[in-house]
Order: structure tokens, then sequence, then C-alpha cells
């Protein structure tokens, strides 16, 4: 299995970096990682014309791109902030999955053709909320966000989700090898997911297409 880790978090030796640690150390052997953070990323996070018009990509989007592209699971590593993602890593969003690339929208369609399938992915996010509240009383905005229109919008798909908190007042120390354990047996289950058949789609499809 190929895993690539993407931490989003501004500063590095932070909780966000440590969780993800512990998940690339429980991998099983043989696992293939690549790491990238966005916080070393030299890329514009603004899509300054939307989809008006093509926005070039800088070398570091290709980079992470092509690990995308070469990954069969993505681990995304964030805190919360503002009910969502640190601003530059929802740029990456913004900048990397556009048209033709990620998703493919037909003239005349209702859904997208979603480019991405075969992929799964594990949301690690830290937070000050308590996990149960943010699920259940908020109704997980951030989840339901990236899971359906965003991650699965371009078929990556299935999302699971991984709350921690709340970290401060000392919660991160106190709770660290419990968080740790966690993310350890979503490291060893993740090559059980059942991911989005990208060869059997085809092979269907071109089997519509010869019966047509």
């Amino acid at each position: 299995m190929r895993v690539l880790i993407l931490d989003g978090h501004p500063d590095e030796n932070r909780l966000t970096g440590a969780l993800l640690d512990a998940y690339e150390a429980a991998l099983p052997p043989g696992t293939s990682v690549a790491r990238l953070a966005v916080r070393d990323l030299d890329f514009d996070p603004n899509l300054r014309e939307g989809y008006e018009s093509v926005q070039e990509w800088e070398p570091d989007l290709h980079l992470v791109w092509q690990a995308i592209l070469g990954a069969d699971h993505v681990v995304l590593g964030f805190p919360l902030w503002w009910g969502a993602e640190p601003s530059r890593t929802k740029g990456l969003w913004d900048r990397l999955l556009v048209p033709t690339k990620a998703f493919q929208v037909e003239e005349g369609a209702l859904l997208q053709d979603p480019l991405l399938r075969g992929r799964s992915a594990d949301l690690v996010v830290t937070m000050d909320t308590p996990p149960a509240v943010y699920r259940w009383l908020m109704r997980d905005p951030v989840g339901q966000r990236i899971g359906w229109q965003v991650f699965g919008y371009c078929g990556i798909d299935p999302v699971r989700r991984y709350y921690f908190g709340m970290v401060r007042d000392g919660g991160a120390e106190r709770n660290f090898d419990r968080w740790a354990g966690r993310l350890g047996h979503a490291a060893r289950t993740a090559h059980r997911l059942r991911r989005r058949d990208v060869a059997r789609e085809q092979a269907l499809e071109a089997e519509a297409e010869q019966s047509s």
C-alpha cells in the first residue's frame, strides 16, 4: 500500500505532527510512505479567478499532485481553527482540486465524474471542542465538508475521521498515548478499506459502450 501523509499545521513540532508520527510508525511493514507539510510548500493559496481561467501550478503543486496520484491512502492532519482547517491547507484544495484534474463535469450533466477514485483517506483533527460535542451537537461540519464536498466529491472514499480533544489545559499531554493508540489501529487497518474500484468501473463502462 502507498500512503501519503499530509501535515496541514502551519507550525512544525506540534501535536498534529506528533500524531502523524504515531500513525506513520504503526503502518505495516512494506508500506510505501510519502510525507509532505503544507507549510513547506511554495504556492499561491488563492484561486484568483475561479475557473474562468487556468492558473498555472507552481512546482510544489505538481509535487503534491503526483504524490496524490501515487497514493492508495491519504492521511491529512490539521488543527481545527474557526471550524475549519488552517487557511493555507484550504487554499491547497482550491488550487489543486480543479476540473479535468480532480473531477470533470460534462455539459448538461447533473453530477460530476470524480477522477481520484481508488483512494481512501483518514482525517486526523485536533480541537479544543470535546469531540463528542463536535460530532453530535455541532454535527461534524469539517468532516462532512471534506468527506462529501472535497475528498468525496473527487472520488476519495471512504474518509475516516479521527478527532482529538480537548487539547488545552494539559489535555494533549494526558491523552497522547491513548490517542496515538487509536491512530495505530487506524494505520494497521487502512489496507482493509474498500475503495472505489477504478478498474471495475472502467470495465463496466467499456462493457456498456460495447453493448449499446
